[in-house]
């Protein structure tokens, strides 16, 4: 097994998923977020919220040897909701995740669509993806999140 070998499963407990989701945006998103930010991602990604898209979103969790390292989600031709735990940054996962949910998406869409968050971006920019947009919203606190919507057209 390659070290950046994953296992995709189709996430049937909200609670796994928010979980990897909420370690990943604590430890992580302060370094590149307001707080305000920080709390709108919290409440974006709720074990809630992801009960309620489980009926619009294929949703995965990424496992290596059985253990939960990540999760992935698509969306008609969108990846969203893509989150490595941070100890398994760095390591290849979240590209191996992007290549079998690009796989999935490219079957059937000749785009895949991801908005950008500034931890991702730069993995999104090696992969080929374009900036088609910036974006911008204001948190309840008057803090603003802002990201890049992109798109990657698959080579024929």
């Amino acid at each position: 097994m390659f070290k950046t070998d994953i296992e995709l499963k189709l996430a049937d407990c909200p609670k796994q998923v928010a979980a990897v989701v909420r370690e990943t945006i604590q430890k992580v998103y302060p370094h590149y977020y307001p707080p305000g930010a920080v709390q709108f991602f919290l409440d974006l990604h709720s074990e809630a919220r992801i009960k309620e898209v489980l009926i619009c979103e294929e949703i995965y969790l990424a496992l290596v040897q059985g253990n939960i390292i990540g999760t992935g989600s698509i969306r008609k031709n969108e990846i969203c909701r893509l989150f490595i735990l941070p100890e398994y940054q760095g390591k290849g996962y979240g590209s191996r995740l992007m290549d079998l949910l690009e796989a999935r998406i490219f079957e059937n869409d000749p785009k895949v669509h991801v908005d950008a968050s500034f931890p991702a971006e730069s993995m999104y920019l090696k992969r080929g993806y374009q900036i088609i947009s910036y974006e911008k919203i204001q948190t309840k606190n008057g803090d603003f999140l802002c990201y890049h919507a992109m798109e990657r057209k698959k080579c024929w």
